[in-house]
């Protein structure tokens, strides 16, 4: 892991994934506009953002409190929550709809009310896939939904939607690029990898944003709170990639065992586990 934050430390350009490169770069209002505008289609261009306050809590202050990564309104007064998440969560859907349920229940005023809302948009950027239920999910990058009739598949309302962006899924280089939207998956992906600024990546929003990320520019101060945010980060991914290699291998060993009921051979469980003949003696002689 040390290895890995020295030399994004030793990169031209932040690594945006983590908490100090994406709140250096969508805490700057432009950027934050021209980035929603490709995630939010159709619903007419957003020209000014207010930010807000990220910390909300329930209906009482006894109850528990979300801490947004951004969280905005535009000049419909329409809200927007921004997430980047780093790694898979146990209940991330249910996670999400707390969220977002939390500018709704903002908008009820004391007194008479006639219950019209203003619009409610969560933004998910994931450095993880989240939808993988068909052979189809496998190429969606962006993941749209809301709540619809049953029956009908029409829209039941427009005032919560959610943006799912799965950067997995993102395998385009920098020639495949051909949308604005492209570039800035592109960006958010691979920034931290460049040494030079992309030729198909132009314009001022994003020479804003390469000389806003540039590493040079960071103060003292500002480098050892990148530093600490790229140390955590990567201790985030360790701990899950020991996790998920704990789970693989707890699925072995339950299969190594049904191998043992079922009598097969030796030979076959070494080819289907990669486990050494030991080992597999080993967790016979157990069992």
């Amino acid at each position: 892991m040390k290895e890995k934050v020295f030399e994004e430390l030793n990169s031209r350009y932040l690594n945006l994934l983590t908490d100090y490169g994406f709140h250096r770069v969508f805490g700057v209002k432009n950027l934050l506009i021209d980035f929603l505008n490709q995630v939010i289609k159709g619903e007419g261009l957003i020209t000014d953002i207010q930010y807000l306050p990220p910390e909300q809590w329930g209906n009482l202050k006894t109850e528990r409190k979300a801490i947004f990564d951004i969280f905005c309104t535009n000049e419909k007064e329409e809200y927007f929550i921004v997430e980047m998440q780093k790694e898979k969560q146990p209940f991330f859907r249910d996670r999400s709809l707390y969220y977002a349920s939390l500018p709704i229940q903002k908008q009820a005023p004391r007194g008479i009310w006639n219950f019209r809302l203003k619009a409610v948009y969560m933004v998910g950027i994931l450095d993880f896939v989240l939808f993988d239920e068909s052979e189809e999910d496998k190429e969606q990058v962006i993941e749209y939904v809301q709540l619809e009739r049953e029956r009908t598949k029409t829209q039941y309302s427009n005032k919560l939607k959610f943006a799912f962006i799965e950067l997995p899924k993102f395998k385009k280089t920098e020639e495949e690029l051909e949308t604005r939207f492209d570039q800035w998956l592109f960006i958010l992906k691979n920034l931290y990898k460049l040494r030079e600024r992309p030729t198909s990546v132009r314009g001022k929003i994003f020479e804003n944003l390469f000389e806003l990320a540039e590493i040079k520019r960071l103060t003292k101060k500002d480098m050892r709170a990148y530093k600490k945010s790229i140390t955590d980060y990567h201790e985030v991914r360790s701990a899950m990639d020991c996790a998920r290699e704990e789970a693989r291998e707890e699925e072995k060993i339950a299969a190594i065992k049904k191998y043992f009921q079922k009598n097969m051979a030796i030979e076959d469980i070494i080819f289907f586990t990669g486990y050494s003949k030991e080992q597999i003696m080993e967790l016979k002689t157990k069992n």
